[in-house]
């Protein structure tokens, strides 16, 4: 793919200007948390743009789980927080999972109407890319939302460059290493045991494991309602 083909925006003033296929990428935390959500076995992720509307969600479908943050705080009345690894090591085949967060999700509902949108994280940014080249779109937007969607972070930064990395093929030598480092910036809220209780440390790992899985998360919208569905490899 041609570099002048592929846009970086950022924020969720970048969300609202992107265009063609979008990946909306939030790796800290929400969907890193995703990609382990459908790892351990989840049918459907239906994003809710406010804590109201994923509130109204559950009461229309009582068995429907519902995880999610503000601030990075677990909401009150949630089943999960926003954290990957309260779904590391659970069995959730089949369940629905209700999702509303203060960026990445904020990223799904601000894209214009009409595009093609992926979900973006560092642990399946491969397959992203091969997800990309295999539609062969006449233009990518991947948009880094940040902390709460106003900040810029250096992870999302880092997924979104590396994923353009591997689609003008010209792949992050230290992608593992850059990812590591992250520890000493956005990422070392993981580390300091006063904010334990609100990012555990073992998310870090998590969300830091390159290409961990061979799955896309495309999001799509039907009668105004999104949903975030994986799509194996096999499948594109």
């Amino acid at each position: 793919m041609k570099k002048e083909q592929i846009e970086i925006l950022h924020l969720l003033e970048g969300a609202q200007k992107a265009q063609g296929l979008c990946v909306v990428i939030d790796v800290f935390r929400a969907f890193s948390l995703e990609c382990w959500a459908y790892a351990a076995g989840v049918k459907q992720i239906i994003p809710a743009g406010t804590v109201e509307d994923a509130f109204a969600l559950r009461d229309a479908h009582p068995e429907w789980l519902i995880a999610g943050e503000r601030n990075g705080i677990k909401i009150e009345g949630f089943d999960f927080g926003n954290a990957p690894s309260e779904f590391e090591n659970i069995d959730l085949t089949g369940r629905t999972l209700i999702h509303t967060t203060s960026a990445g999700v904020q990223g799904l509902t601000a894209i214009p109407k009409g595009q093609e949108i992926l979900t973006g994280s560092l642990n399946n940014a491969k397959a992203i890319a091969s997800y990309i080249e295999k539609k062969n779109p006449e233009h990518v937007s991947l948009v880094a939302m940040g902390w709460n969607a106003k900040k810029q972070t250096e992870e999302d930064e880092l997924c979104a460059q590396y994923i353009r990395s591997l689609l003008i093929h010209e792949p992050l030598a230290d992608i593992e290493q850059q990812a590591s480092d992250l520890r000493f910036s956005e990422g070392k809220k993981f580390f300091d045991p006063a904010q334990n209780h609100i990012f555990p440390r073992r998310d870090f790992d998590l969300c830091t494991m390159i290409d961990r899985f061979d799955f896309v998360i495309q999001v799509t919208e039907n009668n105004g309602q999104l949903s975030a569905v994986r799509i194996n490899s096999e499948d594109f």
